[in-house]
């Protein structure tokens, strides 16, 4: 099963495409999608949508997993995050894909066992699970595979 996991954010926005096979992962493909902080919100959003509809077509997922969005300090940068989230979403269901939602805790606790694991050992654990060399970076991107990764697992139970 292909998954396109995602880190939604309007500035930075990780994605990460894996195989899923059994208890195989194999990263297929990582980035991130940036947007200039001085440009309008429309555009921002709508490149987001614009570049994450591409990375659909070129790899034709079959899923979507998506971070939830959780408490944040700073009610403008949880504003624009939520912003970029309903963007993702929309975009998941417009090409057609199942889309799943994990909370940070969700995450955590799939690939490590434990909901409260440090930003490093998820990492790491992408590193380990996907058999690559170096972590992948940036941390956006890393997220987005967490993300993947934890439905992949998550998927295997439903």
């Amino acid at each position: 099963m292909k998954i396109l996991g995602i880190d939604p954010g309007t500035g930075i926005l990780g994605f990460g495409v894996i195989e899923a096979d059994g208890n195989r992962a194999s990263l297929l493909d990582g980035g991130v999608i940036k947007t200039p902080v001085n440009q309008e919100s429309s555009v921002r959003l709508k490149t987001i949508f614009d570049e994450l509809t591409e990375i659909i077509k070129q790899h034709k997922p079959e899923v979507m997993a998506v971070e939830k969005l959780f408490f944040a300090q700073n009610v403008t940068t949880a504003m624009t995050v939520a912003q970029a989230r309903g963007v993702v979403l929309l975009c998941g269901q417009q090409n057609g894909l199942s889309v799943f939602e994990y909370t940070p805790l969700q995450i955590k606790q799939a690939l490590t066992g434990y909901g409260r694991a440090e930003k490093k050992q998820i990492q790491e654990m992408v590193r380990v699970v996907l058999k690559l060399k170096d972590i992948p970076k940036p941390d956006d991107c890393a997220d987005a595979l967490a993300t993947a990764i934890c439905h992949s697992m998550t998927a295997r139970f439903a």
